[in-house]
Protein backbone atom coordinates (compact mmCIF):
# COMPACT_ATOMS: atom_id res chain seq x y z
CA UNK A 1 0.00 0.00 0.00
CA UNK A 2 1.31 3.53 -0.97
CA UNK A 3 0.35 6.94 1.22
CA UNK A 4 -0.07 10.10 -0.86
CA UNK A 5 1.31 12.34 1.43
CA UNK A 6 3.42 14.64 1.22
CA UNK A 7 7.29 13.58 0.43
CA UNK A 8 7.13 10.35 1.40
CA UNK A 9 6.17 6.55 0.40
CA UNK A 10 4.35 4.19 2.85
CA UNK A 11 5.24 0.36 2.09
CA UNK A 12 3.16 -2.24 4.34
CA UNK A 13 4.34 -5.48 3.70
CA UNK A 14 2.09 -8.02 3.94
CA UNK A 15 2.71 -11.67 4.79
CA UNK A 16 -0.70 -14.84 4.86
CA UNK A 17 -2.12 -13.71 8.05
CA UNK A 18 -1.35 -9.67 8.78
CA UNK A 19 -0.19 -6.59 8.16
CA UNK A 20 3.46 -6.53 10.04
CA UNK A 21 4.84 -3.02 11.01
CA UNK A 22 5.08 -0.82 7.68
CA UNK A 23 8.64 0.95 7.03
CA UNK A 24 9.28 3.84 5.95
CA UNK A 25 11.03 4.76 3.06
CA UNK A 26 11.72 8.64 2.77
CA UNK A 27 12.59 9.82 -0.87
CA UNK A 28 15.67 11.38 0.23
CA UNK A 29 19.36 10.68 1.99
CA UNK A 30 18.58 8.05 4.59
CA UNK A 31 21.26 10.00 6.74
CA UNK A 32 18.14 12.62 6.52
CA UNK A 33 16.38 10.47 9.64
CA UNK A 34 19.69 10.53 12.29
CA UNK A 35 20.28 13.63 11.01
CA UNK A 36 17.07 15.24 13.16
CA UNK A 37 17.53 17.91 15.18
CA UNK A 38 16.15 19.22 17.80
CA UNK A 39 13.08 21.86 17.81
CA UNK A 40 14.71 25.01 16.67
CA UNK A 41 16.76 23.54 13.85
CA UNK A 42 14.51 22.44 11.52
CA UNK A 43 15.38 18.64 9.78
CA UNK A 44 15.73 18.13 6.44
CA UNK A 45 12.77 16.21 6.02
CA UNK A 46 10.80 18.25 7.73
CA UNK A 47 12.07 21.21 5.02
CA UNK A 48 11.25 18.78 2.58
CA UNK A 49 7.71 17.90 3.64
CA UNK A 50 6.92 21.76 4.42
CA UNK A 51 8.65 22.94 0.81
CA UNK A 52 6.72 20.00 -1.05
CA UNK A 53 4.01 20.68 -3.68
CA UNK A 54 1.18 18.74 -2.52
CA UNK A 55 1.37 20.29 1.28
CA UNK A 56 1.48 23.71 -0.58
CA UNK A 57 -2.56 23.03 -1.77
CA UNK A 58 -3.04 21.15 1.38
CA UNK A 59 -4.79 23.30 4.26
CA UNK A 60 -3.09 22.55 7.74
CA UNK A 61 -5.58 20.56 9.03
CA UNK A 62 -5.15 18.30 5.72
CA UNK A 63 -1.30 17.97 6.39
CA UNK A 64 -1.38 17.60 9.78
CA UNK A 65 -4.04 14.43 9.68
CA UNK A 66 -2.18 13.12 6.88
CA UNK A 67 1.11 13.55 9.31
CA UNK A 68 -0.95 11.70 11.84
CA UNK A 69 -1.85 8.78 9.55
CA UNK A 70 1.30 7.90 8.41
CA UNK A 71 3.07 7.53 11.82
CA UNK A 72 -0.08 5.47 13.55
CA UNK A 73 -0.01 3.51 10.09
CA UNK A 74 3.76 2.81 10.47
CA UNK A 75 3.87 1.77 14.43
CA UNK A 76 0.40 0.28 13.67
CA UNK A 77 -1.02 2.05 16.27
CA UNK A 78 -4.91 2.25 16.81
CA UNK A 79 -4.90 6.28 17.88
CA UNK A 80 -2.71 9.17 17.21
CA UNK A 81 -3.14 12.69 17.96
CA UNK A 82 -1.94 15.95 18.96
CA UNK A 83 -3.04 17.95 21.92
CA UNK A 84 -3.02 21.48 22.61
CA UNK A 85 -1.96 22.22 26.52
CA UNK A 86 -4.48 25.54 27.78
CA UNK A 87 -3.64 26.62 31.47
CA UNK A 88 -4.01 23.55 32.88
CA UNK A 89 -6.07 21.80 30.42
CA UNK A 90 -5.13 19.20 27.66
CA UNK A 91 -7.32 19.76 24.35
CA UNK A 92 -7.14 17.28 21.54
CA UNK A 93 -7.22 19.17 18.19
CA UNK A 94 -6.33 16.30 15.66
CA UNK A 95 -7.12 12.88 15.93
CA UNK A 96 -6.54 9.86 13.39
CA UNK A 97 -8.23 6.13 14.88
CA UNK A 98 -8.63 2.95 13.10
CA UNK A 99 -11.03 1.90 15.94
CA UNK A 100 -14.56 2.51 14.58
CA UNK A 101 -15.27 3.93 18.02
CA UNK A 102 -12.23 5.77 18.87
CA UNK A 103 -11.73 6.23 22.47
CA UNK A 104 -11.10 10.17 22.07
CA UNK A 105 -12.52 12.73 19.72
CA UNK A 106 -11.18 16.38 18.23
CA UNK A 107 -12.20 19.02 20.72
CA UNK A 108 -12.25 16.63 23.95
CA UNK A 109 -10.13 17.99 26.85
CA UNK A 110 -9.68 16.89 30.35
CA UNK A 111 -6.96 18.02 33.09
CA UNK A 112 -3.39 18.41 32.03
CA UNK A 113 -2.42 16.07 35.63
CA UNK A 114 -4.84 13.33 34.99
CA UNK A 115 -2.85 12.99 30.90
CA UNK A 116 -0.20 10.97 29.99
CA UNK A 117 1.07 14.19 27.80
CA UNK A 118 1.96 16.11 31.03
CA UNK A 119 4.40 13.22 32.38
CA UNK A 120 6.14 13.22 29.14
CA UNK A 121 6.47 16.36 29.25
CA UNK A 122 7.60 16.71 32.76
CA UNK A 123 10.14 13.19 32.92
CA UNK A 124 7.53 11.48 34.83
CA UNK A 125 6.96 8.61 32.17
CA UNK A 126 9.54 8.05 29.22
CA UNK A 127 8.57 9.32 25.51
CA UNK A 128 8.41 5.49 24.68
CA UNK A 129 6.10 2.75 26.56
CA UNK A 130 5.71 -0.88 24.79
CA UNK A 131 3.24 -1.84 27.58
CA UNK A 132 1.95 0.56 30.17
CA UNK A 133 0.73 -2.26 32.77
CA UNK A 134 4.89 -2.95 33.34
CA UNK A 135 5.25 0.80 34.36
CA UNK A 136 4.34 1.76 37.61
CA UNK A 137 4.60 5.63 37.26
CA UNK A 138 1.47 4.96 34.49
CA UNK A 139 -0.21 3.02 36.14
CA UNK A 140 -1.30 5.84 38.88
CA UNK A 141 -3.26 6.36 36.23
CA UNK A 142 -6.92 5.64 35.75
CA UNK A 143 -7.00 5.62 32.45
CA UNK A 144 -4.39 3.44 31.59
CA UNK A 145 -6.48 0.05 32.95
CA UNK A 146 -9.44 2.21 32.13
CA UNK A 147 -8.81 2.33 27.95
CA UNK A 148 -6.92 0.42 28.43
CA UNK A 149 -3.67 1.57 27.39
CA UNK A 150 -1.02 -0.78 26.27
CA UNK A 151 1.61 0.50 23.71
CA UNK A 152 2.36 4.57 23.65
CA UNK A 153 4.77 6.91 22.24
CA UNK A 154 4.37 10.62 22.93
CA UNK A 155 6.57 13.20 21.90
CA UNK A 156 6.64 17.19 23.12
CA UNK A 157 5.87 19.74 19.97
CA UNK A 158 7.71 22.71 21.11
CA UNK A 159 7.23 25.80 19.09
CA UNK A 160 10.73 27.84 18.15
CA UNK A 161 9.97 30.32 20.97
CA UNK A 162 10.58 27.82 23.33
CA UNK A 163 7.07 27.31 24.64
CA UNK A 164 5.10 24.19 24.84
CA UNK A 165 2.65 23.57 22.29
CA UNK A 166 1.72 20.18 23.44
CA UNK A 167 1.94 16.59 22.74
CA UNK A 168 1.78 14.64 19.64
CA UNK A 169 0.94 10.89 20.57
CA UNK A 170 0.57 7.57 19.25
CA UNK A 171 -1.05 4.48 21.48
CA UNK A 172 -3.04 1.43 21.19
CA UNK A 173 -4.26 -1.12 23.80
CA UNK A 174 -2.23 -3.40 22.64
CA UNK A 175 1.33 -3.89 24.29
CA UNK A 176 4.03 -4.24 21.37
CA UNK A 177 7.76 -5.33 22.60
CA UNK A 178 8.92 -4.47 18.86
CA UNK A 179 8.85 -0.45 19.60
CA UNK A 180 12.28 0.71 20.03
CA UNK A 181 14.37 4.12 19.58
CA UNK A 182 13.99 4.36 16.08
CA UNK A 183 10.41 4.52 16.35
CA UNK A 184 10.70 7.28 19.05
CA UNK A 185 13.13 8.88 16.54
CA UNK A 186 10.76 9.15 13.79
CA UNK A 187 8.04 9.85 15.97
CA UNK A 188 10.20 13.04 16.93
CA UNK A 189 11.11 14.22 13.45
CA UNK A 190 7.30 14.01 12.84
CA UNK A 191 7.15 16.24 15.93
CA UNK A 192 9.45 18.71 14.80
CA UNK A 193 7.42 18.95 11.67
CA UNK A 194 4.39 19.50 12.88
CA UNK A 195 5.89 22.15 15.25
CA UNK A 196 6.76 24.11 12.06
CA UNK A 197 3.46 23.59 10.32
CA UNK A 198 1.61 24.74 13.84
CA UNK A 199 3.65 27.09 14.07
CA UNK A 200 3.02 28.87 10.89
CA UNK A 201 -0.53 28.25 11.45
CA UNK A 202 -0.39 30.51 14.54
CA UNK A 203 1.13 33.06 12.93
CA UNK A 204 -1.25 33.40 10.33
CA UNK A 205 -4.27 33.33 12.70
CA UNK A 206 -2.32 36.19 14.40
CA UNK A 207 -1.96 37.61 11.50
CA UNK A 208 -5.42 37.66 11.19
CA UNK A 209 -6.47 38.44 14.29
CA UNK A 210 -4.76 41.73 14.03
CA UNK A 211 -6.11 42.66 10.44
CA UNK A 212 -9.41 42.06 11.59
CA UNK A 213 -8.98 44.09 14.78
CA UNK A 214 -7.82 46.50 12.65
CA UNK A 215 -10.35 46.89 10.13
CA UNK A 216 -12.86 46.63 13.05
CA UNK A 217 -11.58 49.81 14.25
CA UNK A 218 -11.88 51.27 11.08
CA UNK A 219 -15.37 50.15 10.69
CA UNK A 220 -16.51 51.94 14.02
CA UNK A 221 -14.59 55.11 14.04
CA UNK A 222 -15.71 55.34 10.29
CA UNK A 223 -12.24 56.26 9.80
CA UNK A 224 -12.74 56.77 6.14
CA UNK A 225 -13.27 59.79 3.76
CA UNK A 226 -15.16 59.55 0.15
CA UNK A 227 -13.58 61.82 -2.73
CA UNK A 228 -15.36 62.30 -6.13
CA UNK A 229 -13.77 62.03 -9.24
CA UNK A 230 -15.59 64.17 -12.32
CA UNK A 231 -16.55 61.88 -15.45
CA UNK A 232 -16.69 64.62 -18.50
CA UNK A 233 -18.88 64.37 -21.29
CA UNK A 234 -16.94 65.12 -24.38
CA UNK A 235 -19.73 65.39 -26.34
CA UNK A 236 -22.46 67.43 -24.21
CA UNK A 237 -19.17 69.89 -22.72
CA UNK A 238 -20.26 68.89 -18.96
CA UNK A 239 -19.54 66.72 -16.14
CA UNK A 240 -22.45 63.54 -16.46
CA UNK A 241 -21.28 61.84 -13.18
CA UNK A 242 -18.53 61.56 -9.99
CA UNK A 243 -16.80 58.30 -9.57
CA UNK A 244 -16.67 58.13 -5.50
CA UNK A 245 -13.00 56.55 -4.23
CA UNK A 246 -12.40 55.58 -0.65
CA UNK A 247 -9.23 57.69 1.18
CA UNK A 248 -8.42 55.77 4.49
CA UNK A 249 -7.18 58.22 7.00
CA UNK A 250 -6.12 55.25 9.54
CA UNK A 251 -2.86 53.74 10.37
CA UNK A 252 -0.69 52.45 8.49
CA UNK A 253 -1.21 54.46 5.64
CA UNK A 254 -1.96 52.35 2.87
CA UNK A 255 -3.88 52.37 -0.54
CA UNK A 256 -7.58 51.57 -0.78
CA UNK A 257 -7.31 48.36 -2.57
CA UNK A 258 -5.40 47.27 0.38
CA UNK A 259 -8.11 47.93 2.76
CA UNK A 260 -10.74 46.17 0.89
CA UNK A 261 -8.34 42.97 0.11
CA UNK A 262 -7.37 42.96 4.07
CA UNK A 263 -10.94 42.91 4.87
CA UNK A 264 -12.26 40.29 2.63
CA UNK A 265 -9.77 38.23 3.62
CA UNK A 266 -11.42 38.11 7.55
CA UNK A 267 -14.83 38.33 6.34
CA UNK A 268 -15.37 41.57 6.82
CA UNK A 269 -15.56 42.83 3.36
CA UNK A 270 -19.01 43.36 3.30
CA UNK A 271 -19.04 45.67 6.26
CA UNK A 272 -16.63 47.40 4.79
CA UNK A 273 -17.88 48.00 1.37
CA UNK A 274 -21.46 48.25 2.27
CA UNK A 275 -20.61 50.97 4.76
CA UNK A 276 -18.43 53.08 2.59
CA UNK A 277 -22.00 53.35 0.22
CA UNK A 278 -24.07 54.61 2.89
CA UNK A 279 -21.59 57.23 3.57
CA UNK A 280 -21.80 58.14 -0.24
CA UNK A 281 -25.57 57.82 -0.39
CA UNK A 282 -25.60 59.92 2.85
CA UNK A 283 -24.68 62.76 0.37
CA UNK A 284 -26.47 62.28 -2.66
CA UNK A 285 -28.74 64.64 -2.36
CA UNK A 286 -25.93 67.38 -2.54
CA UNK A 287 -25.15 66.57 -6.16
CA UNK A 288 -26.91 68.24 -8.70
CA UNK A 289 -29.86 66.58 -10.59
CA UNK A 290 -28.51 64.89 -13.69
CA UNK A 291 -25.86 63.92 -12.44
CA UNK A 292 -24.87 60.13 -11.33
CA UNK A 293 -22.60 58.61 -8.87
CA UNK A 294 -20.38 55.91 -9.13
CA UNK A 295 -20.08 53.09 -6.81
CA UNK A 296 -17.83 50.74 -6.95
CA UNK A 297 -18.41 46.82 -5.93
CA UNK A 298 -17.12 43.26 -5.53
CA UNK A 299 -19.51 40.52 -7.51
CA UNK A 300 -19.73 38.73 -3.83
CA UNK A 301 -22.02 41.74 -2.47
CA UNK A 302 -24.13 42.08 -5.51
CA UNK A 303 -25.06 38.05 -5.15
CA UNK A 304 -25.29 37.84 -1.29
CA UNK A 305 -28.46 40.72 -2.24
CA UNK A 306 -25.96 43.51 0.08
CA UNK A 307 -25.92 45.88 -2.37
CA UNK A 308 -30.18 45.57 -3.32
CA UNK A 309 -30.21 46.21 0.85
CA UNK A 310 -28.07 49.23 1.22
CA UNK A 311 -29.71 50.80 -2.08
CA UNK A 312 -33.70 50.03 -1.58
CA UNK A 313 -34.76 53.44 -0.88
CA UNK A 314 -32.02 55.34 -3.65
CA UNK A 315 -33.17 56.48 -6.79
CA UNK A 316 -31.68 54.10 -8.96
CA UNK A 317 -31.60 56.18 -12.24
CA UNK A 318 -28.20 58.35 -10.68
CA UNK A 319 -26.68 54.97 -9.56
CA UNK A 320 -24.01 53.42 -11.30
CA UNK A 321 -22.40 50.13 -9.83
CA UNK A 322 -18.45 49.46 -11.32
CA UNK A 323 -17.34 45.41 -11.37
CA UNK A 324 -13.53 45.63 -11.35
CA UNK A 325 -12.23 43.47 -13.90
CA UNK A 326 -9.70 41.75 -10.86
CA UNK A 327 -12.58 40.18 -9.43
CA UNK A 328 -13.29 37.07 -10.40
CA UNK A 329 -16.89 35.97 -11.19
CA UNK A 330 -18.06 31.95 -10.51
CA UNK A 331 -21.47 32.16 -11.08
CA UNK A 332 -22.41 35.41 -13.16
CA UNK A 333 -26.38 33.92 -13.20
CA UNK A 334 -26.52 34.93 -9.40
CA UNK A 335 -25.24 38.36 -10.10
CA UNK A 336 -27.32 38.67 -13.07
CA UNK A 337 -30.55 37.73 -10.92
CA UNK A 338 -29.51 40.64 -7.98
CA UNK A 339 -28.80 43.04 -10.96
CA UNK A 340 -31.55 42.81 -13.45
CA UNK A 341 -34.19 44.08 -11.20
CA UNK A 342 -32.30 47.21 -10.38
CA UNK A 343 -31.17 47.79 -14.03
CA UNK A 344 -34.91 47.60 -15.05
CA UNK A 345 -35.33 50.30 -12.62
CA UNK A 346 -32.76 52.79 -13.86
CA UNK A 347 -29.38 51.43 -12.60
CA UNK A 348 -26.23 51.52 -14.97
CA UNK A 349 -23.91 48.84 -14.57
CA UNK A 350 -19.88 49.63 -15.76
CA UNK A 351 -17.13 46.85 -16.08
CA UNK A 352 -14.00 48.81 -14.48
CA UNK A 353 -10.46 47.99 -16.10
CA UNK A 354 -11.30 46.67 -19.58
CA UNK A 355 -8.30 45.55 -21.34
CA UNK A 356 -6.10 45.06 -18.39
CA UNK A 357 -6.68 41.57 -18.33
CA UNK A 358 -8.76 37.96 -19.83
CA UNK A 359 -12.08 38.94 -16.77
CA UNK A 360 -13.00 42.13 -17.67
CA UNK A 361 -14.10 40.99 -21.46
CA UNK A 362 -15.62 37.73 -19.64
CA UNK A 363 -17.56 40.64 -17.58
CA UNK A 364 -18.15 42.20 -20.68
CA UNK A 365 -19.59 39.29 -22.69
CA UNK A 366 -21.56 38.16 -19.46
CA UNK A 367 -23.19 40.49 -18.28
CA UNK A 368 -23.93 43.43 -21.13
CA UNK A 369 -23.23 46.30 -19.08
CA UNK A 370 -24.33 49.58 -20.31
CA UNK A 371 -20.43 51.40 -19.72
CA UNK A 372 -17.20 50.07 -20.40
CA UNK A 373 -14.50 51.46 -18.51
CA UNK A 374 -10.79 51.66 -20.46
CA UNK A 375 -8.35 51.03 -18.12
CA UNK A 376 -5.68 53.24 -17.02
CA UNK A 377 -2.80 51.07 -18.69
CA UNK A 378 -4.49 51.05 -21.63
CA UNK A 379 -4.99 54.85 -22.18
CA UNK A 380 -1.28 55.74 -20.94
CA UNK A 381 0.59 57.43 -23.91
CA UNK A 382 -2.16 55.88 -26.62
CA UNK A 383 -1.34 59.01 -28.09
CA UNK A 384 2.16 57.44 -29.25
CA UNK A 385 1.34 53.74 -29.03
CA UNK A 386 -0.34 51.73 -31.86
CA UNK A 387 -0.65 48.89 -29.82
CA UNK A 388 -2.69 50.68 -27.22
CA UNK A 389 -4.60 52.99 -29.79
CA UNK A 390 -5.70 49.56 -32.07
CA UNK A 391 -7.16 47.66 -28.76
CA UNK A 392 -8.88 50.72 -27.93
CA UNK A 393 -10.33 51.63 -31.33
CA UNK A 394 -11.77 48.04 -31.02
CA UNK A 395 -13.40 48.29 -27.66
CA UNK A 396 -15.04 51.23 -28.82
CA UNK A 397 -16.35 49.07 -32.06
CA UNK A 398 -17.75 46.48 -29.74
CA UNK A 399 -19.14 48.96 -27.63
CA UNK A 400 -20.69 50.86 -30.08
CA UNK A 401 -22.34 47.15 -31.94
CA UNK A 402 -23.22 46.36 -28.57
CA UNK A 403 -25.26 50.05 -27.25
CA UNK A 404 -22.29 50.14 -24.41
CA UNK A 405 -20.81 53.84 -23.56
CA UNK A 406 -16.82 54.06 -23.05
CA UNK A 407 -15.54 55.78 -20.11
CA UNK A 408 -11.74 56.34 -20.71
CA UNK A 409 -10.16 55.76 -17.24
CA UNK A 410 -6.82 57.73 -16.40
CA UNK A 411 -6.68 60.80 -18.93
CA UNK A 412 -3.22 63.00 -18.17
CA UNK A 413 -2.38 64.66 -21.02
CA UNK A 414 -3.84 66.90 -23.98
CA UNK A 415 -2.45 64.26 -26.75
CA UNK A 416 -4.19 61.46 -25.18
CA UNK A 417 -7.44 63.55 -25.21
CA UNK A 418 -7.25 64.13 -28.70
CA UNK A 419 -6.73 61.06 -29.79
CA UNK A 420 -9.15 59.23 -27.83
CA UNK A 421 -11.82 62.17 -29.24
CA UNK A 422 -10.28 61.29 -33.14
CA UNK A 423 -10.90 57.51 -32.13
CA UNK A 424 -14.47 58.28 -30.61
CA UNK A 425 -14.99 58.30 -26.85
CA UNK A 426 -17.62 60.17 -25.60
CA UNK A 427 -16.75 59.92 -21.77
CA UNK A 428 -13.48 60.70 -20.17
CA UNK A 429 -12.06 61.05 -16.57
CA UNK A 430 -8.22 61.93 -15.35
CA UNK A 431 -6.09 63.97 -13.95
CA UNK A 432 -6.57 66.37 -16.73
CA UNK A 433 -10.07 66.81 -16.01
CA UNK A 434 -10.31 66.63 -12.55
CA UNK A 435 -9.04 65.12 -9.30
CA UNK A 436 -10.69 63.06 -6.63
CA UNK A 437 -11.97 65.84 -4.04
CA UNK A 438 -13.91 65.70 -0.98
CA UNK A 439 -17.69 66.56 -2.45
CA UNK A 440 -17.70 70.40 -1.09
CA UNK A 441 -14.84 71.00 -3.46
CA UNK A 442 -15.81 68.65 -6.21
CA UNK A 443 -18.97 70.62 -6.37
CA UNK A 444 -17.02 73.76 -6.41
CA UNK A 445 -14.88 72.52 -9.25
CA UNK A 446 -18.54 71.82 -10.80
CA UNK A 447 -19.34 75.47 -11.61
CA UNK A 448 -15.98 75.91 -13.71
CA UNK A 449 -16.65 73.08 -15.80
Amino acid sequence: MVSDSPSCQLFCIRNANRVKRCDLYWQMDPNAISAFTPSGNPSPVSNILLSDSKTKDKSVDDILLDALRIIRMHLSMEVAFISEFSEDMRRFCYVDSSLENPPIAVNDSGPLEESYCQRVVDGRLPELIQDASLVPAALELPVTMALPVGAHLSVVIRLSTGRVYGTFCCFSSRPDFTLGERDIAIMRLFGDFMSQVIERQLAANRAREEIAERITSVLEAKAFTIVYQPIFDLVKGKVSGFETLTRFSAEPIRSPDIWFNEAAKVGLGEQLEMAVIEKVLAKLDHIPEGIYISLNVSPENISSGAITQVLKDTPLNRIVLELTEHVAIPDYSKVSAVLDPLRNQGLLLAIDDAGAGYASFRHILQLNPDLIKLDIGLIRNIDTDRKRRALAAALIRFAEETRSQIIAEGVETVAELNVLRKLGVNKVQGYLLGRPLPIANALERLQLF
